[in-house]
């Protein structure tokens, strides 16, 4: 009967996959990508109202019990190693409905201490033979105080069905020399609604930012944030709340290096391995179009450095592995490399709502076979 039901399931997800190949794909591909973007977010939004839906839905997309053991990092668990990664829902309007979808976390954001439009328009490009996006979108979200107020009439900490990242980037109007100030700003505001908290350094559509991870600024930053999840311990009614960064794919080995040792010297819960690339190869050598390349052209380059970082720190840091997932192998190829969960985004826009379903279970499917 067991195995009557997770064949049907399979046929089930073989016949949406194919849905939304021919029908659905073609139809958000025909509008602006932008627009079919604010499209998903405000359907997945609506689905995390309908509580009953959901709730069936969760039961249908998450793994059972039998299947899987849940992962375990940072102090958190997981019901299953795929997330949603950061750029999707950035208001923190939509994460409720995650679960349904088969994610076994969700980060929202990038959120910057203050209110923001982004960069303009048009921002977001994409490219279906490569599987890939470009996008510049710039931290457009409505600042920390609002994607607080929302989160706080949602399900808590300890009430969630799967954990809540929140990613904090550095708001485009400070300054270098005031970005410790501004993080720590979204940091206050946020960490109260937060399972994880991760720190965006490595985003390349806003100015400067990526100087943040040289070795004297990522000190300070990090020393702060670090001091100030201290305070949250040392009072009753808060708690520390895991605080992982995020780093660019375009750093070298000496960077990388760099980086590790200043994450290690103010203890940091752990590494998301990587942001969009600057680079462009292949077939974007000529493509004219500035920001940030994700999809499979970032597949080899991600899984390259979730290796050195896993090498350099024997598998003692834990990592999200992020960048050109577009299948259960080249998931599997990131947890094999050291990563210990892995996130989706540009792969759901290419493979449809139910794909972090399908590679969830097909990595636990391999890991019962290696076991």
């Amino acid at each position: 009967m067991v195995r009557l039901a997770f064949s049907d399931s399979c046929a089930t997800v073989a016949a949406m996959g194919l849905l939304y190949e021919k029908v659905v794909r073609p139809f958000f591909f025909r509008l602006d990508a932008e627009h079919a973007h604010e499209r998903g977010v405000n359907s997945m939004a609506l689905l995390g109202r309908m509580g009953p839906v959901c709730r069936l839905m969760e039961a249908w997309s998450q793994l059972p019990s039998s299947r899987f053991a849940p992962v375990k990092a940072f102090g958190l668990e997981f019901p299953n190693r795929v997330g949603l990664a950061a750029g999707f829902d950035k208001n923190a309007s939509a994460w409720p409905a995650a679960a349904a979808l088969g994610y076994g976390h969700v980060e929202i954001g990038t959120v910057t201490a203050l209110a923001q439009p982004g960069n303009p328009r048009p921002r977001v490009f994409r490219f279906p033979a490569e599987e890939a996006v470009i996008n510049r979108m710039g931290f457009n979200n409505e600042g920390a105080a609002a994607v607080a107020a929302r989160l706080s009439k949602l399900p808590k900490r300890g009430q969630r069905r799967i954990p809540l990242g929140v990613n904090l980037g550095k708001s485009k109007a400070a300054s270098l020399d005031r970005a410790t100030e501004d993080y720590l700003t979204s940091f206050a505001l946020l960490s109260d609604y937060a399972d994880y908290l991760v720190l965006n350094v490595s985003s390349p559509n806003t100015p400067d930012l990526r100087k943040l991870q040289d070795e004297e600024r990522l000190h300070e930053l990090l020393g702060a944030i670090t001091a100030a999840n201290a305070e949250r311990e040392a009072h009753p009614d808060k708690a520390r709340v895991p605080v992982l960064l995020k780093i660019a794919p375009d750093l070298t080995w000496s960077q990388i290096d760099t980086v590790l040792d200043v994450i290690a010297t103010h203890g940091l819960d752990g590494i998301i391995a990587t942001n969009t690339t600057l680079e462009r190869p292949g077939f974007f050598s000529t493509v004219n179009e500035a920001g940030g390349l994700s999809g499979r052209p970032l597949t080899r380059r991600s899984t390259e450095i979730i290796n050195y970082i896993s090498r350099r720190t024997e598998q003692k840091l834990p990592i999200i592995g992020v960048g050109g997932i577009n299948d259960v192998r080249s998931a599997a190829e990131k947890l094999d490399a050291g990563a210990t969960l892995v996130q989706l985004y540009t792969g759901m826009i290419y493979r449809g709502p139910f794909f972090a379903r399908e590679v969830a279970r097909g990595l636990s499917d391999r890991d019962r076979l290696q076991g």
